[in-house]
């Protein structure tokens, strides 16, 4: 079976690997359509050839990057189950699950690092990324820590779950994400968000006037406008409005307010606070929640299935023994990726409508597509990406279709 595994494993990637080159490079056209050469949408009206060929290269890489290391996370968990690794760390962690858990993600952490370091580098050579080396392991360790405890908690409660009752354990569990995601959204903003960076109130107070104001005339309950010391990572411009009840924020990346000029930033918070009127944030919840419910039912079944399938020869006594961990971060991962079509399409209309709320408010398509060509000059966006990335990794329109629609 090993022999097997290595075997089909490095035939099925050299393929894969061979259409993901001959789709992205061969196949894909990064031009804009014909009938709208000329408009603000084209990057020639708005780029210098030299800053068109390099946002081009730069994307072409980055989604080079991702789909030639997405199966890699499977591989690995595939590989520790084929060769027995996932019952070898169960041994070594003296049959703990708090320590197993902890050994699985320090692997799975170490193994992927690599991946990583590889963006970071890309991004540092087109001049995006600006992050020094040890800002970028400080937050890695970070996300590393929070989410193995995390995934300690999780797995706590699923096998406590699983022997309390094998027929009802996704649904029970299912029943205590709700609040638990509910607590996360609330607590984000304050709690988790400045683990990664510092925050402070917007020193401009004529601007956070009418920041305000148009939260205000919104119904959006903000008292001060936030800013976030993004320019010690990145020269990618963003903002959002994120948490509810009392702990909602409204926050702009530094970069943002360097880099555009006031009614820009007007619409970029109109737009984020869009989303907040039109209940996107609750929308959203709503979302992942239902996408929990078939995902966890979904695994309560194959779960079964594949342990008399592969369970002898992976050395896992049943659902409920610990070793069973590898094969269930497996299949969440592989129902995420086939789920995520569908949630980055509905994220994108999300974010059309936002877009379109904020043009209504503001009445200003001039600031919107200046603030498109600013984001795309600054963040090396692709402005017309193939459709595959577009339906994989998209949760916003593209470039070209937002400043399509502004000039509309």
């Amino acid at each position: 079976m090993r022999k097997k595994f290595l075997m089909w494993s490095a035939i099925i990637y050299t393929t894969y690997a061979l259409g993901v080159l001959l789709y992205l490079v061969v196949l894909s056209d990064p031009g804009v359509p014909g009938d709208v050469q000329g408009s603000a949408s084209d990057p020639s009206t708005f780029l210098k050839a030299g800053e068109r060929e390099e946002i081009q290269e730069y994307a072409t890489y980055r989604h080079l990057l991702y789909l030639l290391t997405l199966p890699v996370e499977w591989l690995i968990y595939t590989g520790l189950l084929v060769f027995g690794l996932a019952r070898a760390l169960k041994k070594a962690a003296l049959y703990k699950l708090p320590l197993y858990v902890f050994f699985l993600s320090g692997l799975v952490w170490v193994l992927t690092l690599p991946i990583s370091y590889m963006g970071r580098r890309l991004s540092l050579s087109y001049d995006v990324s600006v992050e020094p080396l040890s800002k970028w392991l400080q937050d890695h360790l970070i996300s590393f820590s929070l989410d193995t405890l995390m995934m300690i908690i999780a797995a706590l409660v699923l096998y406590r779950l699983i022997r309390i009752s094998a027929e009802r354990w996704w649904l029970y569990a299912w029943l205590l994400l709700v609040p638990f995601l509910t607590f996360f959204m609330y607590i984000q903003p304050v709690l988790i968000d400045p683990l990664y960076n510092e925050f402070d109130r917007l020193s401009d107070a004529q601007l956070e006037d009418s920041i305000l104001s148009l939260a205000d005339g919104s119904g959006v309950p903000a008292d001060r406008v936030y800013v976030v010391d993004k320019s010690e990572e990145t020269n990618a411009l963003n903002a959002y409005v994120n948490g509810i009840g009392d702990n909602l924020r409204i926050v702009l990346w530094d970069t943002t307010l360097r880099s555009l000029e006031e009614e820009e930033v007007l619409f970029i918070m109109a737009h984020e606070i869009g989303h907040y009127v039109k209940n996107h944030l609750l929308k959203s919840l709503f979302g992942v929640l239902a996408g929990s419910f078939v995902g966890l039912y979904l695994l309560y079944r194959l779960l079964p299935v594949i342990l008399h399938r592969f369970g002898r020869a992976f050395r896992i006594k049943g659902v409920g023994d610990i070793a069973s961990l590898p094969l269930i971060l497996l299949l969440v991962s592989i129902l995420s990726f086939v789920a995520q079509p569908v949630g980055m399409a509905v994220s994108r209309q999300a974010e059309q409508t936002a877009d379109e709320y904020a043009l209504e408010v503001t009445g200003n398509p001039d600031a919107a597509i200046g603030a498109f060509h600013e984001m795309i000059r600054h963040g090396k966006s692709d402005v017309h990406p193939p459709t595959l990335i577009k339906y994989l990794r998209y949760g916003h329109p593209t470039m070209f279709e937002r400043i399509k629609k502004a000039e509309e």
